[in-house]
């Protein structure tokens, strides 16, 4: 959404406030504290807004869950088809008014300097709490920390702020929205720290941790619910329980993998089914509907449910069907189109993937048996990490939910497994999954915006020398004197690119002036192209070990010419500068 013109008072008073916060890192916690304060009575009112929906369309109370209901009454279940139509009706209309896709935290963070539109993140949000508000089995973190780091953007734009600023405050705004819908500090700055800034650092800890307290008293304030789990048993009673967890979180990452694949896969499959994308999530509702009538734990994030199954002695079967059910209708409504993301549902299913683990390790009788209640939150923070990524951030969403170090320390032992586990073998998270679907090469919220203009088309120089592959070397000589120029593009008979020859080369020839200077010419075969980033062109110049290459188009007609020392330099002047960002250096 473009800003408005500021006032001649305005741009005064911005300007001061600008030159305090980059001379002052206390005037940048002091703007974080309030865009967390800001983040924290939004994610409120989102809850209470999805909440109040599902009070109407399904008759429970204020004070009740929707997945935690016995059942539902099965005409009330046509609320979720029916808001799935209008869902669909409402994207229609807006991607025939925005077509481009709306950018998330991670997105804006990693390739955007921060920069989030508020108009989309509105509807981005709009998306979220409908889908939520009429059952579909999506969580409200997606419009939390979309949000909160849409408000961190707009203050960080209208300030001017500078990347890494920008960047801190984006983070620290989508933390703090995630520290006040769990009531959770420590929670919402390590989801900051490693999910959305990508790095924790001395010059972002005071102003995330700061956004994430405000955001939690604020929350309070205004009724928000902290998110606590209690248990009864020691988590760890022998070393070998360690081992015990360690096996759960290999488990999770699979399960976590399995999950966000098949999403796509099914994705895939819905993109290219007849069903007009207006009408999917519909359709989608429809299933979730059958679903519903066979247990409500299917329907919304699963909070209700995580909480009742937790305190329930449920049967094995029953806990693999429940875990079948969630994971089918998670599929369903993120593959046809119903918008919001998979961390509640994964919290959910991770919990009833440590219940079915601690179930069957009954039936091996060397093993010693785990306490479900303390293996459901190990198992909860493993398929969580799998899911959202950030080891620390569901270690410490465990420990402040529970308040109980050794259940926390069994579940960091299980995230430590799994984060690494889907590093190797799959490298992303579910929102890096899906901008990698999307075309997009990043892999975690680090800043990489950065060698966005270092691509071969940027760095090239446009004064090619250029000379015909058939003519002779007395020709090429005498259009360029030694001294002149250190190489000369080559080019065949149809203009196009044939090699580089080197000036030294020819004149190493005096007595075979009447030979073709094509046939000196180097790396016919390897040049560069416009679009091409720097990791690309330092493998090109490593592979081939030459001095420099000409950039070519689709037509492979010469367009300019690259040298590896320029391009080395390039990179190491933005990667210092990059650097300097991250420890908080100013100069």
């Amino acid at each position: 959404m473009p800003l408005s013109p500021p006032t001649l008072s305005s741009v005064r008073w911005l300007s001061w406030l600008r030159r305090r916060i980059r001379s002052s890192e206390l005037w940048l916690i002091a703007v974080a504290t309030l865009v967390g304060a800001a983040a924290g009575a939004l994610a409120v009112i989102q809850a209470r807004v999805a909440h109040g929906l599902q009070a109407v369309l399904f008759n429970i109370g204020l004070d009740q869950r929707l997945s935690a209901q016995a059942a539902i009454t099965p005409w009330r279940t046509l609320a979720i088809p029916l808001g799935g139509l209008v869902l669909g009706l409402a994207t229609w209309a807006w991607l025939k008014y925005r077509p481009r896709p709306a950018v998330d935290p991670v997105e804006a963070n990693a390739l955007h300097g921060g920069r989030l539109s508020i108009t989309d993140s509105a509807f981005i949000c709009g998306q979220t709490v409908l889908s939520n508000g009429v059952g579909a089995s999506v969580g409200l973190e997606a419009a939390y920390a979309q949000a909160g780091a849409a408000a961190a953007s707009f203050v960080g734009q209208r300030l001017n702020l500078r990347r890494a600023d920008m960047r801190t405050l984006v983070g620290a705004g989508a933390g703090a929205a995630i520290a006040a819908a769990f009531g959770a500090p420590l929670t919402g700055a390590f989801y900051a720290f490693e999910i959305v800034i990508g790095a924790y650092t001395v010059a972002n800890l005071a102003p995330v941790v700061a956004a994430a307290l405000a955001a939690v008293l604020v929350a309070e304030r205004m009724g928000g619910l902290p998110y606590l789990l209690k248990t009864a048993t020691p988590a760890v009673q022998s070393w070998f329980d360690y081992g015990l967890y360690a096996l759960l979180g290999l488990i999770g990452a699979s399960a976590g993998i399995a999950l966000m694949r098949l999403v796509a896969w099914a994705e895939g499959l819905v993109a290219r089914s007849p069903i007009p994308r207006t009408f999917r999530p519909a359709v989608a509702g429809l299933a979730l509907a059958a679903m519903a009538l066979v247990t409500p734990q299917t329907l919304s994030a699963g909070h209700g449910a995580l909480h009742l199954n937790l305190t329930a002695a449920l049967p094995l079967t029953v806990l693999v069907m429940l875990l079948a059910m969630k994971a089918l209708a998670s599929v369903v409504s993120l593959s046809f189109g119903f918008r919001g993301g998979l961390f509640f549902a994964s919290l959910f299913l991770g919990t009833l993937i440590g219940q079915i683990f601690a179930a069957l390790t009954v039936f091996i009788p060397w093993l010693p048996s785990l306490d479900p209640t303390v293996a459901a939150l190990v198992g909860m923070a493993a398929l969580g990490v799998a899911v959202v990524g950030g080891p620390f951030t569901l270690s410490f969403l465990v420990l402040e939910a529970t308040g109980d170090f050794t259940v926390a320390a069994a579940a960091l032992v299980a995230s430590l497994i799994a984060s690494a586990m889907v590093r190797e073998t799959f490298g992303y998270s579910f929102s890096t999954w899906r901008l990698h679907l999307r075309g997009e090469t990043i892999r975690s919220a680090h800043d990489v915006s950065w060698m966005r203009p270092l691509s071969a088309g940027r760095m090239m120089r446009k004064d090619v020398k250029t000379i015909p592959a058939e003519a002779t070397l007395a020709e090429f000589r005498r259009r360029y004197p030694l001294g002149s120029t250190k190489r000369v593009v080559a080019l065949d008979a149809t203009g196009r690119y044939a090699g580089i020859v080197r000036t030294a080369l020819a004149y190493a020839h005096p007595d075979d002036s009447e030979q073709a200077v094509g046939s000196l010419a180097d790396h016919a075969d390897t040049a560069l192209t416009p679009d091409e980033s720097i990791k690309e062109v330092m493998r090109a110049f490593d592979n081939t070990q030459a001095d420099e290459l000409a950039v070519i188009d689709g037509n492979r007609e010469v367009i300019g010419i690259l040298s590896e020392a320029y391009a080395t330099r390039r990179y190491a002047e933005e990667l210092d500068k990059a650097r300097r960002e991250l420890t908080g250096e100013t100069s």
